[in-house]
């Protein structure tokens, strides 16, 4: 799926910008990675508070194999459903936009609990 495709895709959503990663395509909006593209398939952030409603509809987390293992990211398939329908698009785009807002949220947390190291001091 082209930049192209995946803006019309969202367009119900609203504006969002698409950059090429690792032979697919992160989608952002509010400067924020909420969606991935790999091999034409779809996929949505999710974090705990989200995940349930993902599961709940039948999708599935992205798998990726890294040195022989399976290694699974918080993005989850954006369900058929929502493919077809542009409330359902709109519903499960914003979860994936609350979850990379938490997720930034968290990393900016945790950032500014660790104490900067000073010249001369040692980790």
């Amino acid at each position: 799926m082209n930049a192209e495709a995946l803006k019309e895709l969202f367009r119900p959503f609203g504006a969002v910008t698409v950059k090429r990663t690792f032979g697919g395509a992160g989608v952002y909006a509010e400067g924020l990675c909420f969606a991935i593209e790999q091999d034409g398939e779809v996929f949505l952030k999710v974090d705990a508070q989200s995940e349930p409603t993902f599961s709940a509809v039948g999708s599935s987390p992205f798998v990726y194999m890294a040195r022989g293992k399976p290694v699974t990211l918080s993005f989850w398939r954006l369900p058929a459903i929502a493919h077809d329908d542009s409330d359902e698009l709109r519903r499960f785009a914003s979860l994936g936009l609350q979850a990379a807002r938490r997720a930034a949220e968290a990393k900016a947390k945790s950032k500014a609990r660790k104490p900067a190291i000073g010249r001369g001091q040692r980790r």
